[in-house]
C-alpha cells in the first residue's frame, strides 16, 4: 500500500488536498473526503513504525497526524461557514441545486426536525451522517440562526470527526499492517458511524 500511495502522501500537497477535499463535500457530499483523511493516517502509521524500526527516527515524507487533524477541522469549519452564509442569504441557485437533491432534501427535512428538538449536540451527531453536515449548515443559515451558537458546535463537530476518521486510520494500520485491508476495514468503520449517527438523529428525543 505504502508503494501505491506513496507519492501522495509522502507529498506536502496532501494536507491541499484532503482540506480541498472536506471543504467541497458540503456541497458534495459523494467527495471520499472522509477515505482520504484515512489513507493518510495510514501512511502516518506506517510511517512512524517504520521510523521506529530504522533508530527512532519518522521520514520527512511521512504526513503528521495533528498536521492531518488540524487541516481536516479547518476546512470542514470553513465550508460549514460558506454553506451557512449562502443558506442565510437565500440564494435561489442554492435553493434550485437542493431541491434538486432528493438525498440532501430528505437529510434536511428529517434532520430540521430533530435540531428543532435537540439543538447543538445534534450537529456533532450529524457530521457523522450521510449529507448530515451539509444539511445542518443549510438548515443553520437558512433559519438564521446565530453564528456564536452555530459555530462553536461547528468547530466541535469538525473537530470529533476528524480525530475519529485520523484514529480510525492510524490505529487500523498499528493493528492490521499498512494495508489495504486496514484502510478498507477502518473505511467500513467509518461508514457503519455515520449509519449509526443517521439512526440517532432520526429517533433523537425531543428535548
Amino acid at each position: 500500500m505504502w508503494e501505491s500511495v506513496g507519492s501522495l502522501t509522502g507529498s506536502p500537497w496532501i494536507y491541499g488536498l484532503i482540506a480541498l477535499s472536506v471543504l467541497l463535500d458540503v456541497f458534495l457530499p459523494l467527495l471520499p473526503s472522509g477515505v482520504l483523511v484515512i489513507t493518510a493516517a495510514t501512511a502516518a502509521a506506517a510511517g512512524s513504525a517504520a521510523g521506529a524500526g530504522a533508530g527512532h527516527v519518522v521520514p520527512n515524507d511521512v504526513p503528521d497526524v495533528l498536521a492531518i487533524i488540524l487541516c481536516a477541522t479547518t476546512a470542514s469549519v470553513v465550508g460549514d461557514l460558506v454553506a451557512y452564509r449562502l443558506a442565510w442569504r437565500g440564494g435561489e441557485r442554492l435553493d434550485r441545486a437542493i431541491a434538486r437533491s432528493r438525498r440532501l432534501t430528505t437529510a434536511q427535512e428529517r434532520l430540521g426536525q430533530a435540531l428543532a428538538r435537540g439543538g447543538g449536540p445534534l450537529m456533532v451527531l450529524a457530521r457523522f451522517a450521510p449529507a448530515g453536515r451539509s444539511a445542518v449548515s443549510l438548515i443553520a443559515g437558512a433559519a438564521h440562526r446565530r453564528a456564536r451558537d452555530f459555530v462553536p458546535w461547528s468547530v466541535l463537530a469538525g473537530l470529533s470527526w476528524a480525530a475519529y476518521s485520523v484514529a480510525l486510520g492510524y490505529l487500523g494500520a498499528h493493528w492490521l499492517g499498512a494495508t489495504w485491508l486496514a484502510t478498507g476495514v477502518s473505511v467500513v468503520a467509518l461508514f457503519a458511524a455515520g449509519g449509526l449517527a443517521a439512526f440517532l438523529v432520526r429517533r433523537s428525543p425531543a428535548a
